[in-house]
């Protein structure tokens, strides 16, 4: 008498599809990672209480005149670029301190981020404690 069933169940499973779906989401996000930020700035934004792990090497202040200073000297838009590098000339990690005024137009602003993006130089957005 013959007591085997006549359905059988394999209990093999198939991962090929699972692969294939996995290989097509890395290649998904691999593609549209560099979409999310095209060209961006690197900035090290200080937390609200106004503490920084940088040292300060120098420091660029920008007021709502469109008056520029590095180091509480005064400077021209054009010299930024020259006053910085020899200020920062030799050193290990050149940091930048940005403190522009409240109403200042963000083209001054992004002028110096561009600076330190150009000369490999970190820059820190100053702000005001809470």
């Amino acid at each position: 008498m013959n007591l085997r069933g006549r359905n059988k169940v394999s209990a093999e499973f198939n991962m090929s599809s699972m692969t294939d779906i996995v290989f097509l989401l890395l290649v998904f996000f691999l593609l549209t990672s560099p979409a999310i930020t095209p060209n961006a700035l690197d900035l090290l934004l200080p937390k609200a209480q106004g503490k920084t792990t940088s040292v300060q090497r120098a420091s660029v202040s920008i007021t709502k005149d469109g008056n520029y200073y590095v180091d509480e000297e005064q400077v021209t838009q054009a010299s930024i670029e020259s006053v910085l590098k020899s200020k920062l000339e030799g050193e290990f990690e050149p940091t930048i301190i940005l403190r522009a005024e409240e109403g200042v137009p963000i083209e001054d602003a992004v002028l110096v981020m561009d600076i330190a993006n150009q000369n490999g130089y970190k820059l820190v957005l100053a702000v005001r404690p809470k």
